[in-house]
Parts: C-alpha cells; structure tokens; sequence
C-alpha cells in the first residue's frame, strides 16, 4: 500500500482533420479556405465556425487561425469549440475526486476503473494535502486507511472461500466478482482510481473555470491546473487566454477574461 499525493494527467487522443474531405466539401461549395493554422483541433474549429458563416473564399475575411478563434471566444460563440476532442487518462486520484468530477457531464465520456473486477488488495490511496502536512492528523489518517484496506483483504479472501465451497458451480471470474464487489464496501473515499476521460474544448475550459478556481477541492483543483497546463501546450490558441496566478488566500487558480465561453 502506498499514499499518493500528486495526481498524473495523461493525454492519449485528439482530434485530427481529415484535409481531403475537407477539399471534397470545398470544392462541392465551389469554393476555398486558407489558413495559416498546423493544429488539428484548432482547424476543426475555426472549419466549424465558418461553415455556420459560409464565410470561405471571397467573403473569408480573417485568414489566421489564431485571430479566428481569438474572435469565436471573445463573441463567446462556444458551440464551435464543442467539436475539439481531447482523451486523458487520470491516475492518482482518489474516489472522492471522480464523485466530483463525473458531475460535469455536458461534454464529457468516462470510463473508469472497475472495483468489481480489479483486485484492490494492492491499491494506493490519496491522501489531502492539509491531513499529509500535520503528522498527528497524518497518523490518524494512515491507520484509518490500513485498516480499511486489511479489512478489504479479509473480507475478500473470506468471501472467496465461502463461495467456493457453497457454489462451486459459478465460473471462476463470477466468484472474483462477487467476492470483490461485496468487500469493496470497506474501502474508503481516499482509495486511488484511474479514470479514462474524453472531452472537448468548451466542456474543459468550463472545467477550467469552476475546478480550477481558488475556491475549489484542492484535489480537483490540482486536476484542473494539470490539465489547463496540458492544453495550454496542446491547443494554445483555445486555451492560451487562461493564466495561473496566486490568489488573495494563497492557492494557485486559473483566470481567464473570457468566462463561460
């Protein structure tokens, strides 16, 4: 059993554009589009926003990527970002991180790791940074997970016992899962999940917004932030108009002077 601390944010899709159906579309309309844009996400975005205007050829007016988009976010035209999708897998994090985070569910897919199938005998948990600094409030903390998870072993073990020898019909995977199912029970919040979560490029800038602000979970906060860095690399014309900065009470925050976008 180990404690974790720090979350880990991995970016493992994106949205890519597919240019010769784009030449197809064009060419049907009897018309083109330039643009000075190399990131797939950002394409397809300022591609939605001009097919909402038509606004190819003659009548393309901006022909940056950058001040195209720059444009849709401050008329908070945010539809056209719906269409930008991202994958990340999320590790270190605790249960109590994904009651909260499943609550934004406009724009969001996920999957998670599956208590009933996977062994939790080996799992990590996470502990609050305020618990982790206190080293009374940490002991306390320690010995309340310890024995949660030796009362998770026990229960598992004795549960796999039992059913093997009152229905030793059922197939070897059922018996682990009703064994594991039952047992999680014990577990606590602070258990480490992982967590796989796909989104698109409004739905994470109102993630942003609200996860990322100094009033905030700390742990969904720190979440929040680790994503926004992620983006910020990864579509920075999107996300390029949000800052961390050091709030009044002293957390790190995200802010951004286009909101609800």
């Amino acid at each position: 059993m180990n404690v974790v601390t720090e979350p880990s944010v991995y970016l493992v899709g994106r949205t890519t554009m597919d240019a010769e159906e784009v030449q197809r579309f064009l060419a049907s309309e009897k018309t083109a589009w330039t643009t000075d844009g190399e990131n797939g996400s950002e394409l397809i975005c300022e591609l939605a926003g001009r097919v909402c205007y038509l606004s190819f050829g003659e009548k393309q007016g901006r022909r940056s990527n950058r001040a195209y988009l720059e444009n849709i976010i401050s008329m908070e035209h945010g539809s056209v970002l719906e269409h930008a999708v991202w994958n990340f897998v999320i590790t270190g994090v605790s249960r109590s991180f994904t009651h909260e985070l499943i609550r934004h569910r406009a724009g969001f897919g996920y999957s998670q790791l599956s208590q009933r199938y996977v062994d939790e005998s080996e799992t990590d948990f996470v502990e609050p940074d305020i618990i982790a600094g206190d080293p009374e409030l940490h002991e306390i903390w320690l010995q309340a997970v310890t024995q949660a998870h030796e009362a998770y072993v026990r229960l598992a073990e004795g549960l796999a016992g039992r059913l093997e020898r009152e229905r030793p019909d059922l197939k070897a995977r059922d018996k682990r899962k009703r064994s594991r199912e039952a047992a999680r029970s014990v577990l606590p919040n602070a258990t480490e999940t992982k967590i796989f979560v796909t989104a698109n490029a409004r739905a994470l800038r109102h993630f942003v917004e609200y996860r990322g602000a100094a009033d905030a979970e700390p742990e969904i906060r720190k979440v929040a932030l680790a994503i926004l860095e992620v983006m910020r690399r990864e579509a920075p014309v999107l996300f390029g108009d949000y800052e961390i900065q050091e709030s009044p009470t002293g957390e790190w925050a995200a802010t951004t002077p286009h909101r609800k976008v």
